[in-house]
């Protein structure tokens, strides 16, 4: 199967995936109501300990949850350089639902940071022009500490955080290199690569999706910029899409969940559920 070339991690409940909150007793709608399949596109140099404490808050509650970061080159350089390598890994990422006969299962995306954001701009593009997974069925998307525009210094940060374990002459030179495909891509030749690339942050901006989407951000997140949300979020109203966005005001770059475990658990939970009753 060609999914089985992907290192992603799925959970599968032993219990259907049926919301508990749908019972006429409680009022609520038809009982028995199928919970999201949730698919996790991590961070940059997101390791899968660190995205199995956001899938506890899904897996815990009936659904299937499927984990994924992409590889952290691609996401810096092969991006950077306008080479979409990504679009390969979100096929494949989309394979893994008929490789499991999931594929009718309602879908909720969870999307970190700018590493998550670019992947999931080729899941958009994919479920819109490919016959395969156009019958796929999008409830909503989550986008947690993301998307931001082009913003140097927070890619240098992020990009710091992953090498941070490697020889320093090596972070050093993966660094700088960086930084010149940056300058040389997106700025000094940005009018010649915008004819063969359009940047994710656009993509995103003017997606044709219309399932409900919740920006989770900081205004403190020194990596992606909170106005860069907040400009994303008036542009997808503006599309009449339904948004919601909270500002977490205090806590860095993907720490909200750690910093407000209860609010987190409890905005993404109710989302997941509004967008199953939508």
């Amino acid at each position: 199967m060609p999914s089985a070339e992907l290192d992603y991690t799925i959970e599968i409940p032993d219990q259907p995936c049926r919301s508990r909150e749908n019972s006429p007793s409680q009022g609520g709608k038809e009982a028995g109501t199928r919970q999201p399949l949730v698919i996790l596109l991590g961070w940059g140099g997101c390791s899968d300990k660190n995205l199995a404490k956001y899938s506890a808050i899904y897996h815990e509650r009936g659904c299937i949850v499927i984990r994924y970061t992409a590889p952290w080159h691609m996401v810096f350089f092969s991006e950077s350089l306008g080479i979409p390598s990504l679009r390969v890994l979100a096929q494949k990422l989309l394979e893994v639902l008929f490789d499991y006969e999931i594929e009718k299962e309602p879908l909720l995306f969870h999307v970190f940071s700018n590493a998550g954001a670019m992947l999931y701009r080729y899941v958009l593009e994919l479920l819109q022009t490919h016959q395969c997974f156009c019958h796929l069925r999008v409830v909503g998307t989550i986008f947690d500490s993301g998307p931001g525009d082009s913003n140097l210094v927070g890619a240098l940060r992020a990009l710091a955080a992953v090498l941070e374990h490697r020889p320093a002459a090596l972070r050093l030179l993966l660094l700088v290199a960086f930084t010149l495909v940056a300058v040389l891509f997106h700025v000094l030749l940005a009018p010649l690569t915008a004819l063969f690339h359009t940047h994710f942050y656009d993509k995103l901006v003017n997606a044709a999706s219309r399932w409900p989407e919740l920006y989770l951000y900081s205004r403190a997140d020194e990596v992606v910029l909170a106005r860069d949300v907040e400009r994303m979020v008036e542009a997808r109203l503006a599309h009449q899409v339904l948004v919601r966005s909270v500002d977490f005001v205090s806590s860095a770059h993907v720490s909200h969940l750690r910093d407000y475990p209860t609010y987190y658990t409890s905005l993404c939970v109710n989302f997941m559920r509004s967008c199953v009753h939508c």
